[in-house]
Order: C-alpha cells, then structure tokens, then sequence
C-alpha cells in the first residue's frame, strides 16, 4: 500500500483533531504521522496526515472527512512537488572520549547539539524521513537514551496551490 500524504484546512477549535483521528479509528485506517498547527490565519489549523491505503481508500478518506463539520478542505499532496520535514530529537550517552566523534556525525548530517549535559548530548536534526533515520542509525552504536520526533510538515512548491 502506497502513503498518502493529506493536507487538511480545519477550524482551530477545541476538539477538532479528536473527531478527526476518531473518524481514522472508526473506519479502520492507520495513521502513519500527524501534525497539526495554526496556519497563517489564527481560526485556521493545519493538519498533515501521513495514511497508507491505495487511491479507492485515500477518496472514501477524504468524504468522510468532508462530512465532518469543522473540516474545511482535503487535499492528497502525495504527488505534488514539496517541501517536507520532520524534527528529531535524541539523547545519546556521550562520555568525553567519545564527544569528538558525536560533534562530527552531528556537522556531517547537519544538525545541532542543543544540550550538552555531563556524559549526554542532545542532538536536533530536521529533515526528510530518510535523514532522520539515517542519524538515528549512526547514533546507536553511542547508545540512545531517549528519541521523540515529529510528524511529517509538508507544503506544496511554487505560488500555487494554497490550501487554505
């Protein structure tokens, strides 16, 4: 099965993103990744859902999100040109004899170390999903203590295209 990924304009009003993940779980549809945020417009949020299912599915998907009342539009950017990214951030046992080689995968895959505490770091990365789980997969060998990472955020190239 193919991922979709679904840009979707709601209202920002409390309980929106409970009646949409609720609509997912009640027709039997994982999702993958979500993000969510206030859009340009301050009534207005940003959904990016990340859903696999082929093209029958992703369509039943959005009329079904269609039916719900704070949902203002849907729109399937899988085959757009985008910019997309996701966030990570890990804590990695990081011993003074080992901190040099840490500072050097961190510089190649260009990320940040954004906390440095007594034998840990804490590294920042953003990028496609390839990225982050290729300094993921570096970092391991170091010994990750703790990792949470984003959803995917995409928006579609060029001047076109506002989905607002």
């Amino acid at each position: 099965m193919k991922k979709h990924t679904l840009a979707i304009t709601v209202e920002n009003k409390p309980g929106v993103l409970t009646r949409v993940a609720t609509m997912f779980r009640r027709r039997g549809y994982n999702i993958e990744s979500l993000a969510v945020g206030e859009t340009e417009n301050p009534s207005v949020s940003r959904m990016t859902v990340v859903v696999s299912g082929d093209d029958k599915i992703i369509e039943q998907v959005s009329k079904q999100l269609y039916k719900l009342v704070d949902v203002i539009k849907v729109v399937d950017i899988t085959e757009e040109r985008l910019v997309e990214r996701e966030l990570i951030l890990i804590k990695v046992k990081a011993d003074p004899s080992v901190r040099s080689e840490i500072v050097q995968l961190v510089e190649i895959f260009r990320a940040r170390i954004v906390d440095i505490g007594k034998n840990t770091l804490i590294i920042e990365a953003t990028g496609d999903a390839g990225k982050m789980e290729a300094i993921e997969d570096s970092l391991k060998p170091f010994g990750i203590l703790e990792l949470v990472r984003t959803g995917k955020i995409a928006i579609v190239r060029g001047p076109g295209h506002n989905i607002s």
